[in-house]
């Protein structure tokens, strides 16, 4: 229940007035910083060790495979069991992993080739641990806030998770550069010390799990069924897809671009990814506003056709200004496309099938990176960096233009909003 008037917050934060989402948020904003800040400086560690543009594709690839297998157990799990103690497991283990990594870093044991590959091993564990958290973690949002406050809950969210993007890489650039990345996965594992304390602070009330006969692999297909049955969900999911398989792989090569192609250091590759970062939280906070959800499929038509053209002038350019302009300008499209996303389809959703179906948006969206990742790292050595983002940004643009004449155009503008507020 909310703890304080609705009056008290702004049309952009009623989401707030909830104070386990208040709890939720202080805590996520900690660790996701620390999150972002161990990201980086993985992807420079192995860029330092190797200089290989493939091993960076294949750091990708581990890190979010698990993603494509498992997420859907996850979901199954989420549905049939307490989502509260699923979230602060999943937090738990990965706040482990993160000082097994500072742990070897710090004395010396990842070095040279041998010591890239380990650093892609525990990212391959790590993504074992989020295939199962994202689902649960996305589902369990609604037992924080209520269906009401959803739709702004998930924009505030994304604006927690992309505001850490800002700040994570930045404090990572000086923390490399002044202590190394041993220390940034360091400050990561303590980081999620806030996230675990609020989590345990919270007052979840109890809900209802209904038995199921239904074989888990039965289980999981109901929830595919369900999402590929609904045609917006269909249809977003699958532009989402694209984006995420082509799209987002510009962040693979952040490190050849601060490095190679701007002639900068760990600082740059630091301000290129908060530049991007900034864009995303205002892109979340701009989705957030809104209390009309009408016309979702042609916003998110319009925010994926941006962000394809974005990638396309970022694949050309040489300056550093103009990069980190165009990569804010990604990020807000990107981020919005994505919340809108979530929105549409956790509005149109039943909640017995909630994490289920979440489980095949986290498949279809992180799922598929991975693979994106694997291409992006092979083609990137063959034809190069900057090459490599203007196929793949047009790939996003030719997406976008099917989803925008074939499904935008299609279906009515109030489709998708009245559909959410029927629930």
């Amino acid at each position: 229940m909310p703890t304080s008037s609705p009056a008290f917050f702004s049309t952009r934060f009623r989401a707030m007035q909830h104070r386990n989402f208040q709890l939720f948020i202080a805590g996520q904003l900690i660790s996701l910083i620390g999150t972002w800040m161990q990201n980086t400086a993985q992807l420079w560690l192995v860029y330092r060790l190797t200089g290989s543009a493939a091993l960076l594709g294949i750091f990708g690839f581990a890190s979010q495979v698990p993603m494509l297998f498992l997420s859907s157990l996850g979901g199954y799990l989420g549905d049939h069991y307490n989502r509260h103690r699923g979230v602060i497991a999943t937090q738990t283990v990965s706040m482990v992993l993160a000082f097994v990594l500072s742990a070897l870093t710090l004395t010396g044991r990842i070095q040279g080739w041998h010591g890239a590959w380990v650093v892609v091993a525990i990212a391959f564990m790590l993504g074992i641990v989020n295939a199962f958290d994202v689902p649960i973690r996305q589902a369990f949002l609604v037992q924080m806030v209520g269906k009401e406050d959803l739709p702004n809950a998930i924009a505030l969210n994304s604006s927690i998770f992309n505001g850490a993007r800002v700040v994570g890489p930045a404090i990572a650039g000086f923390a490399i550069a002044w202590l190394g990345e041993g220390w940034c996965f360091s400050l990561n594992g303590v980081s999620f010390v806030a996230v675990i304390v609020a989590l345990l602070m919270m007052r979840i009330a109890k809900t209802e799990i209904k038995p199921s006969d239904e074989s888990p692999l039965s289980s999981l297909v109901q929830g595919f069924r369900f999402a590929m049955g609904d045609v917006p969900i269909r249809s977003t999911l699958l532009l989402l897809s694209v984006l995420s398989l082509f799209g987002l792989q510009y962040s693979v090569f952040m490190p050849i671009y601060a490095q190679d192609i701007l002639k900068g250091n760990a600082r740059t590759l630091g301000l290129l990814m908060s530049s991007a970062g900034v864009g995303a939280v205002l892109g979340a906070l701009h989705f957030a506003a809104r209390t009309n959800y009408k016309g979702l499929p042609r916003w998110i038509a319009a925010t994926s056709t941006t962000t394809a053209i974005g990638l396309l002038i970022f694949s050309g350019a040489r300056v550093f200004w103009l990069c980190v302009v165009v990569l804010f300008v990604v990020g807000f499209a990107a981020t919005s496309q994505m919340a809108a996303t979530n929105t549409l389809i956790q509005n149109r959703v039943p909640d017995e099938l909630r994490s289920r179906v979440m489980a095949v948006y986290a498949t279809m969206f992180m799922g598929v990176q991975p693979i994106g990742a694997l291409i992006a790292g092979g083609v990137a050595k063959r034809i190069g960096a900057p090459h490599t983002l203007s196929v793949f940004g047009s790939m996003v643009l030719l997406g976008s233009l099917v989803f925008v004449f074939r499904v935008a155009m299609k279906l009515r503008p109030t489709s998708a909003a009245k559909a959410a507020a029927d629930d």
